[in-house]
């Protein structure tokens, strides 16, 4: 079988499941609108085909770089003459799901990840045309959780089915001593990028609280991850003068995510929106106590009082009571560790997820071949 994907090269969803497929004996090709460096693909096998790139650093609120992928188009049909797909199998309601449905190729799967659904409609001229547009061009909708699939039914009366983003259990683990931090010390922290949606200035303010409650237990933050507000997460915790007690490591390497996640007592995922929430999944793989906001995907992946706490958006109240709770009963943090990798282990498991991808395709080609 063999599955074009319309998707960016260079993301990291997009890589792990370009390498599954692969190894699960799928000829996958790469249509992406940007190029990747590294050299991933070609241990796979995996052609990445590139039209042109966009200008580096585009924002994406810049609705004008968005006509440039009317452009491909043309590209994109020549790709298929070439590759000879079964499938063309789009990343991205928006973007891609529009190059798509415009190529006319059948049969068209689509997977709707978060922003291009939740966002893209309101910020395009004639957004909301252009997603109804893609969708009823779909011979297939996926999504990664049900928060985004009842925000895709605003434009479209057609099934969508859930295809998690799970983990794998065998990467992320329980790791003793993973280092950076004494035994002693309690470690609350969050892996995620330092935007505004993500909500590390709540979390900020939160572990302030958290140290003016318990001025003399040993408490750190850990915020692992780059992005734009940088600088001004910085400079709050400086203003807070809790500088000494906060560590900012900036980007990691992926295959260091598990061992940054065993550094932590408590994960924190204090997001403002959220469209699934798979930091959150890979820190209970990890047997971590997780602490959200009932946004998006957050409040499917994580079980109230089960897997950790799931707190009313907002309720920062509620969330230094969480954090205080968990930093002083070690034998509750550890059992909702151990319900949480055992959760993921039952509902969120990469393997699981790879072989429940494989059965749609298999139907999806079933169906074509019997027309």
């Amino acid at each position: 079988m063999k599955v074009l994907l319309l998707a960016e090269a260079n993301s990291s969803h997009i890589i792990k499941w370009a390498g599954a497929l692969s190894d699960h004996g799928i000829e996958v090709g790469i249509f992406s609108l940007n190029g990747f460096p590294g050299t991933f693909y070609k241990q796979k096998s995996v052609p990445v085909y590139t039209p042109f790139t966009l200008k580096e650093g585009y924002e994406y609120q810049k609705w004008i770089y968005k006509w440039k992928y009317l452009l491909t188009v043309s590209s994109l049909k020549k790709v298929i003459r070439h590759f000879k797909p079964d499938i063309l199998h789009a990343h991205y309601a928006s973007s891609y799901g529009l190059i798509g449905a415009l190529s006319g190729f059948h049969p068209l799967i689509i997977s709707v990840w978060g922003s291009d659904i939740y966002g893209f409609p309101e910020i395009l001229p004639f957004g909301r045309q252009i997603i109804r547009y893609n969708l009823h061009s779909a011979d297939k909708i996926l999504s990664t959780s049900k928060a985004i699939a009842a925000e895709v039914k605003k434009y479209t009366s057609r099934e969508v089915t859930i295809t998690h983003f799970g983990v794998d259990p065998l990467i992320f683990k329980p790791i003793q001593n993973p280092g950076l931090f004494t035994q002693n010390e309690l470690v609350i922290g969050t892996i995620k990028g330092l935007e505004n949606v993500y909500g590390i200035d709540i979390l900020i303010e939160s572990f302030h609280r958290l140290i003016l409650r318990n001025p003399h237990l040993p408490l750190r933050l850990l915020i692992v991850g780059g992005g734009t507000l940088d600088e001004s997460l910085k400079q709050k915790v400086r203003s807070l003068g809790i500088m000494d007690q906060v560590i900012f490591t900036g980007k990691i390497p992926h295959d260091q995510v598990p061992l940054y996640h065993n550094m932590l007592t408590v994960y924190a995922a204090l997001s403002r929106s959220e469209s699934f929430g798979v930091a959150a999944l890979e820190a209970s793989a990890c047997g971590k106590p997780v602490v959200v906001f009932d946004v998006g995907g957050l409040k499917e992946v994580v079980e109230d009082q089960v897997s950790g706490f799931v707190i009313p958006f907002g309720e920062t109240d509620r969330v230094v009571e969480a954090f205080d709770k968990l930093i002083k009963d070690p034998l509750l943090a550890r059992q909702l560790g151990q319900n949480g990798r055992e959760r993921v282990i039952r509902n969120y498991n990469w393997k699981d997820n790879v072989t429940g991808m494989l059965g749609i395709y298999n139907d999806i080609t079933s169906h074509k071949n019997s027309l």
